[in-house]
């Protein structure tokens, strides 16, 4: 949570979605485990991609306290990158959704105690805390005094493929979901749930 290496942000963000994959795989759910790995590939790429741009642009720095504001500099970066992280945290019809919803709805289904549940939730919430943390302080917090050249968003080579992992993190999720899963999934919550 505390980090400031946009790098290593993305890289440790891996751990809590392979945490979810493991935690999917010990409730026994090792198709969901597999569906979460393959949507997490498609936005997780994305996320690199955009880091990847954002530090070419931003005079190779990683250091997220220099950005700030480059939403003015690289908006179709912005864009993509603030998708990625919505999918990251399970935004509701985006790849990460279709995955890491239904891994959470069928874990709250069977009766797993408590603990496990809360400590799920609060793995949950800090993903979104340190997504939420991440584009604040790279793309709407004050300016950190880098360099930023958007020269990077006029080359198609790199924004070309930005653009079709962001099409794909956006329409993977539901025809993933329909090949990996034909028969829907019925699931009963409890109210309080």
């Amino acid at each position: 949570i505390f980090e400031y290496d946009l790098k290593k942000i993305i890289a440790l963000s891996t751990l809590s979605q392979l945490g979810m994959m493991m935690f999917s795989i010990s409730l026994g759910l090792y198709e969901l485990a597999f569906f979460h790995l393959l949507t997490h590939a498609l936005f997780k790429a994305l996320l690199f991609l955009c880091a990847g741009i954002l530090i070419h642009g931003a005079g190779n720095t990683q250091d997220i306290r220099s950005f700030g504001g480059l939403s003015l500099n690289f908006p179709l970066v912005t864009v993509c990158m603030n998708l990625a992280n919505l999918s990251l945290c399970g935004v509701p019809f985006l790849a990460g959704f279709y995955s890491k919803d239904l891994i959470v709805e069928l874990a709250c289904q069977y009766s797993w105690g408590i603990f496990v549940l809360l400590m799920m939730f609060i793995c949950l919430s800090l993903t979104v805390l340190y997504s939420v943390r991440l584009t604040y302080l790279s793309f709407v917090g004050p300016y950190g005094g880098g360099t930023s050249i958007s020269v990077c968003e006029s080359d198609y080579s790199l924004v070309g493929p930005v653009v079709i992992l962001s099409f794909t993190s956006l329409v993977s999720g539901p025809i993933l979901s329909w090949l990996n899963f034909p028969a829907p999934v019925l699931i009963f919550l409890p109210v309080f749930l």
